[in-house]
């Protein structure tokens, strides 16, 4: 589940006077350019479905959103949102809801406010030969149960949606006059007057995050094919040098020294318009050996530390880019080595103010590798709202540390517990010759001289384990079940060497109900 923070669109972006009914007004604020506000006043349902993208920052798809609703000075205030996938099977209805108000509730409560009223949105298209009004059908044992699981909380439901097909329809209002059974027409996207003043406050939508997946899912083309051939010859040499005491370092410096001159040269590149077009661009500046090279190079943890240390400024940009490309390399049998380059695009979003991407980016590793530490700590902090700045500090001291010499041992106090294990958690130890990186120690094959393709990731401790906040629910965090994104089905199964001190999967990813939306459906 992700749990969209109050500051998620606009800072204070909405006030409720009551419900969204003709004779009503909400009235939604804005902080422009200049710090002045700007108020937008919304009179009916169609303008509460109208605003539903300008609170998330982009258009849910298959998705059950709450958005709490917090009283001030007797008139209402849009407060943390949530999203969950709509489960494929009715069966799981009553669990996501759970899920998805319980998750809202506490997370509210945890940040000072708890919620007074809550609004829901049920948003899914129709299958083939389905209506928009077979939709809203189908899916009202689902708003039913959101509005019982908010009531049990003392948290009702003031209004609650189902957006399908072009049109809207409230499960709470049976006048005909406002929301006929037939539906009512959507608004053209951005011409609305909260649109207007979205635009003017500088509030993007960003289209949806299948749109933004697209970004980060491995090649499904011809190209595919060269870059498996590649990433196999690239293990050949490898994976046998980083697991050498001797020459593991020099791997290091190599792929670091790799990705150093391909940020380079994506900084360097002409712009284009458009993110297909920007993305294209950049896959023609890496070639398959060198994103082989630095896909296997990254596996190695202290490598993929030293590569987050590019997190703001001007590299943070190129460093984006390159993850992103990279991930998108992470062919075929290949599909669990983007759990290092999607954690790598998720930390940098992050780092940069970029939630979405970063929740998109990092549910995507944990669904590559349900035990990627790393991943797994900064969704729990991402999810929490937390501030990234105490990692940033703690990475920026380590690289402070590098430059001084290794006489020179200071660190800030961000960093002092930064290597100790959380809340009981296993540390991921640095493996020795005869311990192949990587693998899980549910699959298990002995090592052979013959280059097979394998994982070389270096399991270790995490940086920023004792700064990204609270510890007590990190191991829920994982997704589990289903078809998770990031996944690449294959044709033949890959030899696995067992790996040691890395823990199982444990507990679920708090947005997990749909196959599509993150381990089992929901938003990370």
């Amino acid at each position: 589940m992700t749990n969209h923070s109050e500051t998620t669109g606009s800072s204070e972006n909405g006030d409720i006077t009551g419900r969204a009914r003709p004779d009503q007004e909400v009235q939604t604020s804005y902080d422009c350019r200049g710090g002045a506000e700007h108020q937008v006043t919304l009179r009916t349902p169609a303008e509460l479905a109208d605003a539903l993208p300008y609170l998330l920052g982009y258009r849910p798809e298959d998705s059950i959103v709450l958005v709490a609703l917090h009283d001030r000075d007797g008139r209402g205030r849009f407060g943390g949102r949530a999203r969950l996938g709509i489960p494929a099977h009715a069966d799981d209805w009553p669990a996501a809801a759970t899920q998805l108000v319980h998750g809202l509730v506490t997370g509210s409560e945890r940040r000072g406010a708890r919620p007074e009223q809550m609004v829901a949105y049920l948003c899914q298209e129709p299958q083939p030969g389905e209506t928009g009004r077979q939709v809203m059908a189908r899916l009202r044992p689902l708003a039913q149960r959101l509005r019982i699981e908010c009531g049990s909380l003392d948290v009702p439901v003031i209004e609650a949606l189902c957006i399908s097909d072009g049109r809207f329809w409230s499960y709470c209002c049976d006048d005909a006059a406002c929301c006929p059974a037939e539906g009512v027409p959507m608004g053209l996207p951005g011409t609305s007057v909260l649109a207007a003043a979205a635009t003017y406050a500088g509030i993007q939508v960003r289209g949806s995050l299948r749109e933004l997946r697209a970004r980060l899912l491995p090649w499904e083309n011809s190209a595919a094919v060269e870059q498996e051939v590649a990433l196999d010859a690239a293990g050949m040499t490898l994976v046998r040098r980083i697991l050498d005491e001797a020459s593991r370092a020099d791997v290091a410096e190599e792929t670091l020294d790799l990705a150093k001159r391909l940020m380079d040269r994506l900084a360097e590149a002409a712009p284009v318009s458009g993110s297909l077009m920007a993305d294209l661009r950049d896959d023609q500046l890496l070639g398959h050996d060198e994103a082989a090279r630095l896909i296997l190079g990254l596996q190695d943890r202290t490598t993929r530390d030293r590569a987050a240390e590019w997190m703001e400024g001007d590299e943070a940009s190129s460093a984006l880019r390159l993850w992103r490309a990279l991930a998108r390399r992470c062919v075929g049998p290949y599909s669990e080595h983007a759990a290092a380059p999607l954690t790598l695009a998720g930390w940098v979003a992050w780092s940069t103010g970029d939630e979405l991407e970063a929740r998109e980016a990092l549910a995507m590793a944990l669904g590559a590798d349900p035990d990627y530490l790393f991943a797994r700590l900064l969704h729990q902090a991402c999810n929490e709202g937390l501030d990234p700045e105490s990692i940033r500090r703690c990475l920026r001291a380590e690289r402070g540390g590098r430059d001084r010499g290794p006489t020179d041992t200071a660190w800030s106090e961000d960093c002092q517990d930064a290597d100790e294990p959380v809340d009981g958690q296993a540390t991921e130890p640095t493996p020795t010759a005869g311990d192949h990186p990587g693998r899980r120690r549910r699959t298990r094959s002995s090592a052979s001289a013959d280059g097979v393709r394998r994982r070389a990731r270096t399991r270790g401790r995490e940086p920023g384990a004792g700064v990204v906040g609270p510890t007590s629910s990190v191991r829920s965090r994982t997704p589990a079940g289903g078809v998770r994104p990031g996944d690449a089905s294959t044709s033949r199964a890959r030899p696995r060497v067992a790996e040691k001190g890395a823990g199982g999967r444990a507990g679920v990813c708090q947005e997990d109900t749909r196959a599509e939306e993150h381990g089992a459906g929901g938003e990370g």
